[in-house]
């Protein structure tokens, strides 16, 4: 089976970012990901076996000592490829303790044997496949305000004709505290954010 080690978005968070992508549909064409599908890759493993499903859940019970909730902060829209068809994302923002993360759950998998994507660590959220930008920008747009993700999940990745299908193997949590760090931020309405796409 295909897995990979990712961030699940908090509620408040993933709701905002699927209001984004509803926007982007009517900007760009585009396959785009389903909202229960988007998520913040740390790790992605390829094709992998039980045993190996196995370490990689003690690699995450070993991952989250010592790390408490992470501060997602979106930074604007990215992508990978050619403005014609392209790979369009979410940045996030390079939080220490999201980097810290990375690095925790990256050099657990290491030390169980795993093998994994060793490219650079870029925090996103993937929205959109096969995307098509126009030449005139996208408009104004609200991104999601800054939340809190708790989560960390082993993903199963089904592929289908219709797309990747995510299942959740295995999850941990990174704090056990109630949630209380969300700040007081304007209403999304309120705040609208024009950032360049970067490449």
């Amino acid at each position: 089976m295909r897995a990979f080690v990712a961030l699940e978005l908090p509620e408040a968070f993933a709701d905002e970012t699927a209001a984004l992508s509803r926007a982007l549909v009517e900007a760009c064409d585009g396959r785009f990901v389903d909202p229960e599908n988007l998520h913040l890759t740390l790790a992605f493993l390829g094709e992998v076996g039980e045993a190996e499903v196995r370490s990689a859940m003690a690699a995450l019970d070993a991952a989250r000592l010592g790390v408490g909730p992470v501060r997602l902060s979106a930074t604007g829209l990215g992508t990978f490829g050619r403005a014609r068809d392209a790979t369009l994302w979410l940045g996030i923002r390079k939080d220490p303790q999201l980097l810290s993360l990375s690095t925790h759950v990256r050099e657990e998998l290491s030390a169980r044997g795993l093998s994994y994507d060793e490219k650079g660590f870029l925090p996103h959220v993937t929205l959109a496949r096969r995307a098509r930008l126009p030449r005139g920008g996208l408009g104004e747009l609200a991104f999601p305000l800054p939340d809190v993700a708790t989560r960390l999940t082993l993903f199963r990745s089904i592929l289908s004709p219709d797309g990747a299908r995510y299942k959740p193997l295995y999850t941990v949590e990174l704090d056990a505290r109630p949630r209380s760090q969300r700040q007081a931020c304007p209403k999304i309405s309120e705040r609208k954010n024009t950032s360049p796409i970067t490449r």
